[in-house]
């Protein structure tokens, strides 16, 4: 390959950026140029699709830029100082910068007085207020950290990886300007490295002549620094290869790339991939040996968070027409994990705990939690595990650990000292990084007591409060815990009291809106259904039929998106039905006499707020009785496998426990008619399906026990 010319190479940077134009036909980079001249942006991203499809560059130039890119962003920031237009809109002045840039040009500060000392040339760096970026080609498949080897340093690379680690963001310097006690002259210094040697003697053509070793003072005002932050990029599970763990690389952001990673974020960066020398004694040490880094160009997140998505043309008319669609909540629910048999109104509720309600805040400051808690407990083998996978694949920001696994410290935070200041610093674990997401916690029962008190804060706070080697803070961990467990012995015993099987302390309990209890049984029917099913997906490797396409998970991710942007209230007809519903639990509970939950206000506040998410999904403004109803199902439903043993237990078979449901209402309201909504709403609470009312109603209407009304169903008993 011949030796580059970069005069030539400047002057087909400058055409590309005057000439290359975006799809409807406009300037793509002038206009970018003329928002940065009016102080809009500050970067200037070049993007290498670009230069591939612009007619007059050539395979040579696209290869010279990926290969030798920091030599490129200087060749193009040239092009663009030529480039830059005037600002056709008024901004606010930065004081230093611009009045001390003006005060330089008319100074002439650009060489001194004869102009032959480099020192007092003004570099072009101080100049700019722009920065140059060069973003790899979208279509390359991203490098794991394993991939890069020493034939990529100096090149442009793409990169994907988990980000574990983010220092602070600090100023970085870039241009050193110092002032001459003797001769008045400014000096500039480039900086180009993490660390560099001050300059004491004025090296001005002056002060030589005149043998006068004038001393300099570092101007900070004049000086140019740069936002500079550290992160620590680390393999994906599942690129690292059996037996090994994974690597990490260290990547340098700077300028508008800052703030733009937070730990636990899967990111795709593209960059520099370049050598860092190391300085003072561990450069005797570390001899020839030089460190690696990334230069970061560009940062793309795999997953958006739902604040940030931004919705496409095409995704807003799906939106719209599954919003219109009257089945939209059992399609959703049933598009989690459809390779998973059966379950549906758990997938139910854990469509309610991705969507979540808003979180409220008082005027005194209280805040009550909008997030759900949903815990799965159940015997082996019922796809629990499987489940939370699932749902922490679907969201956008989820964390996976282990009750085993899992420290109390690693689930809150740890006092670590930093490598770099060695100073302790605050390290976030599992629940920290899952703020504003989901923390999946598997093996729940299997946890240290003292490792599980450290979620009760969390469950009901949302906070994590330490205080720890003189750092007492209180750290943000506003996320929704799914928990999966298995009952103490292992399976649930029947012969045992609930709280006996549950054995989870009733502080813990009373945190989640939701315990599902799921009881493996043995039934012919489900159990040839379930079968059938998973033979299928072992031989085709998908889920059978569902009647309909199980939508994808960026659509899912995009309809959640969109719903959790409403915040609907509940109207004030409903609070006297809701406080009814809320006081006949507790009625029940206390009559029953091996109580399987524990009811408490918080069940209040839980109803409420899975009212409030199933709103969402309608994109409604209000509640409505509806989804009060449906809360109060799901409530009864987590249970249902307990209730269907008690019926067998009192022998009770499915038609006389419905007409026995309907008659205690007709006794308690005092009346002869039970309207047929209402019944029906009743025994699906118990588990019941409207069929079993349908045979019921027949049943009992032929043996005169009551009267149906031929057209809404409505009951009349006949016998008071």
């Amino acid at each position: 390959m011949k030796n580059p010319d970069f005069a030539a190479d400047r002057a087909l940077a400058k055409d590309f950026l005057s000439n290359f134009a975006d799809p409807r036909g406009e300037p793509k980079y002038l206009n970018i140029l003329q928002d940065v001249a009016n102080r809009k942006i500050r970067a200037v991203q070049i993007e290498l699709d670009d230069l591939f499809h612009y007619k007059d560059v050539d395979e040579e130039f696209l290869q010279r830029v990926t290969e030798n890119t920091r030599r490129y962003i200087g060749i193009f920031a040239e092009a663009i100082d030529e480039l830059m237009p005037e600002p056709t809109e008024a901004y606010t002045v930065d004081e230093d910068r611009d009045i001390l840039m003006t005060q330089r040009v008319d100074e002439g500060a650009d060489g001194g007085a004869d102009g032959t000392d480099p020192l007092q040339r003004m570099p072009p760096e101080i100049k700019r207020f722009f920065e140059v970026y060069i973003k790899a080609f979208s279509k390359v498949t991203p490098l794991t950290i394993r991939q890069v080897k020493a034939s990529n340093i100096g090149q442009l690379v793409k990169i994907s990886g988990i980000v574990t680690r983010c220092s602070d963001v600090k100023p970085l310097m870039q241009v050193a300007v110092y002032t001459c006690e003797e001769c008045g002259f400014e000096i500039y210094q480039e900086v180009t490295a993490r660390v560099f040697m001050p300059l004491f003697e004025c090296p001005s053509q002056r002060c030589k002549l005149n043998k006068a070793k004038g001393n300099l003072i570092l101007q900070l005002r004049a000086s140019k620094f740069l936002k500079f932050q550290e992160v620590k990029l680390q393999e994906l599970a599942e690129h690292v290869p059996k037996g090994h763990i994974p690597r990490s690389l260290t990547v340098h952001l700077r300028g508008e790339l800052t703030r733009k990673v937070a730990p636990g974020d899967v990111v795709e960066m593209s960059g520099i991939f370049l050598p860092m020398p190391y300085y003072g004694f561990r450069a005797m040490r570390a001899g020839l040996v030089a460190d690696t880094y990334l230069e970061a160009m560009s940062v793309t997140h795999f997953k958006k968070k739902y604040e940030e998505y931004e919705l496409k043309g095409d995704e807003q008319e799906q939106i719209d027409r599954l919003a219109e669609d009257g089945d939209i909540y059992s399609k959703l629910a049933r598009s989690l994990a459809p390779e998973i048999f059966g379950h549906e109104d758990v997938k139910k509720a854990l469509l309610l705990l991705l969507v979540g309600a808003p979180h409220r805040k008082l005027a005194d400051g209280m805040k009550i939690r909008g997030d759900l808690h949903i815990c799965l407990m159940g015997d082996p083998g019922v796809a629990k595990s499987q489940l939370l996978k699932h749902i922490i694949n679907v969201a956008p920001r989820g964390v996976y650990t282990t009750g085993r696994g899992s420290s109390g410290v690693g689930l809150t935070a740890a006092v670590q000292k930093d490598p770099i200041t060695s100073e302790f610093v605050l390290e976030g674990g599992a629940l920290v990084l899952a703020d504003m997401g989901i923390c999946a916690i598997d093996e729940f029962d299997k946890m240290e007591e003292s490792d599980r008190t450290a979620i009760h804060e969390v469950m009901e706070q949302q906070t994590v409060s330490i205080a720890k080697a003189g750092i007492t803070t209180s750290l943000n961990a506003r996320t929704a815990i799914l928990a999966a467990a298995n009952p103490a012995w292992g399976r649930y015993d029947m012969r045992r009291t609930p709280a006996e099987n549950i054995n989870l302390p009733p502080a813990l309990l009373s945190r989640f809106d939701l315990l599902w209890l799921i009881l493996d049984r043995a039934d012919m029917e489900s159990d040839l259904e379930m079968a059938r099913h998973v033979v299928h997906v072992h031989q085709n490797l998908e889920s059978p039929a569902l009647g309909f396409t199980p939508l994808e998970p960026s659509v899912l991710r995009a309809y959640i998106s969109a719903a959790r942007r409403v915040i609907p209230s509940v109207p004030r007809e409903l609070e006297e039905y809701i406080a009814t519903a809320y006081s006949s639990i507790r009625q029940d509970e206390a009559k029953s006499n091996a109580p399987t939950s524990y009811t408490t206000i918080r069940t209040l506040l839980s109803i409420l707020r899975i009212s409030i998410a199933l709103a969402r999904l309608r994109f409604s403004e209000t509640v409505a009785q509806s989804d009060v109803d449906e809360a109060l199902r799901l409530m009864q439903m987590s249970k249902y496998s307990l209730y269907s043993d008690d019926r067998q237990r009192s022998g009770l078979d499915a038609i006389s426990d419905i007409y026995s449901i309907l008659r205690d209402e007709a006794a308690r309201t005092n009346s002869m008619d039970v309207r047929y909504a209402h019944a029906l709403n009743l025994i699906s609470r118990k588990g019941y399906s409207e069929a079993q009312l349908k045979e019921c109603l027949e049943e009992y209407a032929s043996l005169n026990v009551w009267q149906i009304h031929p057209n809404t169903f409505d009951i009349h008993f006949i016998d008071a």
